[in-house]
């Protein structure tokens, strides 16, 4: 990927055409917003609406009067009705009705007549013009609510057409390397319309297989929808094959030329050349990837977490926080410490999936080199912040995890991944002290006074985010956790984009206004790149994750009569590390739960344990070849000069510290958790 829609820090978007996609996508976002809120919403004016009227769930302003009548003669009722009575010719025994069973009858009903009349007078009685109003406004959204509850999967369809449609006009899906010269381009726009004609032919595939099966029509519908969006990404890759760059030079292919086809295109060719040829399931493509749309609502909340991300690169918070530390003169080693024990937590809260380094890892790479670090620490530092929070409250993965699997919850993910976050940044810091030496602080005099001063500014943005916070909890009573932060998140980094931009930092005659609509814009067009990108390479990831589950290598590699625990966790800790490195932990996470989770825990490993050993090979994976994501997103933003530059002198060990150092610190990290638990629990 290119990224050359990518704004710096508080500046817009370099082209017309990515403003208008960031208008749209932020509409989108917000709607998408919006009508999550939507059931906090509701509940919250039901409250409202008890608390203004009492018995507020009974009152109907538009109740119609009961029709029985309250004046009813049971004699005359029991009189009419004995008359009326005929004997039954085909009945074997018919008898009169007993008059003292109707007359109970009828005073039962008559006693139900009254109550119903006096419910209607009470209920007329408390009836006002303003509670007809909130009640029509309540009503109109719990309708609303209950008419569109499958329209979460269009807007999702949606987010990804139009984020994925960036993408592939910017040729900005995730590649090894991009394309140097014609032919290399030609390959990869070649390969995205194979893969791209792969998957429509696999929705039509599916919807042929479904055409004769009852109540189906959604489904059906939904794969034409796809269909139709891979449709407009192979005219897109035609007019990119056709129409090339004037940058791109005559050349030819090299031996290194296929890491310029997309990940996402890698895994579809391997995924549909297994179920076309092996398994001759030529609709596997289309029902794995339909996975995506069944999980929706996870996967809008990792598009608003990039908006998060996008939206902090749009303020200063990133250079005023590192602003409170230079007072301390940390040398390398030390800042590389901090770095990474820091940037965990709003890792955490930008979901862990790269958007960290990518919002924040130019600056965490220049600070780093501006104190004295070598090229290769600086990377390896700046990488590795992209992955640490993945343990921590509240990030996304941790929330997917204990929703896709019952025998673990949320608060015992994160308990323990603190104590592991503490133990893999300590070994960091340790490993990297004793490596690079002069790792103590000589802070210069008044360093505290001086850092405390600096940490003034920060105030109003502090305030700023909890009033935030503590508004929506007031207005809708939502509480602020792991599963209501990707809704709140995005409010709150807007209202600081609208904070940040005061006058000494906006433009000359700019308002504040224009200056907020301007950046949110520009963190909204940033944010349609990587979320087409991530959302692709997610979604194929599941395909890839399809051949794992509908072959018969789990029930191979974890056979009933494997009773060694020992021997078991090594095998989910290859087999996990093996998967974190190829594929994206969101669709890495609903594979392993459909096939190694269940084996694994059968065979005697505590499903907590099983967990915290798949997140922490995932974070390995994060950090290792051949795909090692967070390195490319650290390459694309710091250029690919000054990561060749550092591979040019010194030692094995200083020229590829960038990866051996993650390597090192994670790989002993996944065996420390991974072994350890068993003197506990396996002996």
């Amino acid at each position: 990927m290119n990224w050359r829609a990518m704004s710096p820090s508080r500046v817009t978007t370099l082209y017309p055409m990515h403003r208008l996609h960031g208008v749209v996508l932020l509409g989108l976002l917000i709607f998408t917003l919006l009508l999550g809120m939507g059931n906090s919403l509701h509940s919250r004016m039901l409250w409202i609406g008890e608390q203004m009227w009492s018995d507020y769930y009974l009152l109907d302003p538009w109740a119609e009067k009961p029709e029985c009548n309250v004046n009813m003669d049971i004699d005359a009722a029991i009189q009419k009705r004995l008359d009326n009575y005929e004997p039954d010719p085909d009945a074997l025994f018919s008898s009169p009705p007993s008059e003292s069973k109707l007359r109970e009858s009828f005073e039962k009903s008559l006693e139900q007549c009254k109550q119903e009349h006096a419910l209607y007078k009470q209920n007329k009685g408390q009836i006002t013009t303003s509670l007809t109003m909130f009640k029509t406004v309540e009503q109109g959204m719990a309708d609303f609510l209950l008419d569109n509850i499958d329209l979460q999967k269009y807007l999702f369809l949606g987010l990804f057409a139009l984020a994925a449609l960036i993408s592939a006009l910017d040729t900005d899906h995730i590649a090894l390397r991009l394309p140097r010269n014609r032919a290399e381009w030609r390959l990869s726009q070649l390969t995205q319309l194979a893969v791209n004609g792969l998957m429509v032919y696999s929705s039509f595939s599916y919807v042929g297989r479904l055409e004769d099966s009852p109540d189906v029509g959604g489904i059906i519908r939904t794969q034409y929808a796809v269909a139709s969006v891979f449709g407009v990404f192979m005219l897109i890759n035609l007019y990119r094959l056709l129409v090339l760059p004037s940058r791109m030079k005559a050349g030819s292919l090299s031996a290194s030329s296929g890491l310029v086809i997309p990940l996402y295109c890698g895994m579809g060719l391997i995924a549909m050349s297994y179920f076309f040829f092996v398994d001759g399931y030529s609709s596997g493509l289309a029902i794995y990837f339909g996975q995506m749309i069944s999980f929706s609502s996870m996967f809008i909340n990792i598009g608003l977490y990039v908006l998060v991300g996008m939206a902090l690169k749009q303020t200063r918070i990133p250079d005023m926080l590192l602003d409170v530390i230079q007072p301390f003169k940390l040398p390398a080693p030390a800042l590389a410490s901090l770095m990474i024990f820091a940037t965990a937590f709003p890792t955490a809260f930008t979901g862990a999936s790269g958007i960290f380094i990518l919002a924040v890892g130019g600056v965490v790479y220049d600070e780093l080199r501006k104190a004295g670090a070598n090229r290769q620490l600086s990377l390896a530092t700046t990488a590795m912040s992209g992955s640490m929070g993945v343990v921590l409250n509240p990030c996304l993965l941790i929330v997917v995890v204990a929703a896709l699997n019952k025998e673990v919850t949320t608060d015992e993910l994160y308990g323990w991944g603190f104590w592991i976050f503490l133990m893999s940044a300590s070994l960091f810091s340790l490993i990297v002290c004793k490596t690079q030496g002069n790792w103590k602080p000589r802070p210069e005099p008044g360093a505290f006074r001086e850092a405390a001063r600096r940490l003034k500014p920060l105030l109003p943005y502090v305030i700023t985010a909890a009033l935030v916070i503590g508004g929506i909890w007031f207005l809708l009573g939502l509480v602020f956790n792991e599963y209501s932060a990707p809704m709140i998140l995005p409010l709150v980094m807007l209202a600081l984009v609208a904070l940040d931009a005061s006058w000494e930092n906006r433009d000359e005659g700019q308002s504040r206004s224009s200056a907020f609509w301007s950046r949110s814009t520009a963190a909204a067009s940033d944010s349609a790149v990587h979320i087409g990108a991530l959302l692709a390479l997610i979604g194929f990831s599941i395909c890839l994750g399809g051949i794992m589950e509908r072959s018969d290598i789990v029930h191979a590699v974890f056979p009933e009569t494997l009773d060694n625990p020992w021997l078991v966790m090594g095998v989910i800790v290859v087999m996990l590390t093996c998967i974190g490195m190829v594929m994206d932990p969101f669709g890495a996470v609903i594979l392993v739960s459909a096939t190694i989770a269940q084996a694994a825990i059968n065979l005697g490993i505590d499903p907590l344990h099983f967990w915290m050993v798949c997140l922490v090979a995932f974070e390995l994976g994060y950090l290792s070849p051949p795909v090692a994501l967070n390195h490319l997103l650290t390459r694309q933003v710091v250029g690919e000069t000054e990561v060749i530059a550092s591979e040019r002198t010194g030692s094995f060990y200083h020229r590829y510290e960038r990866l051996l150092l993650p390597l090192m610190v994670m790989g002993t990290t996944l065996l420390l958790v991974g072994f350890v638990p068993l003197f506990f629990y396996a002996i």
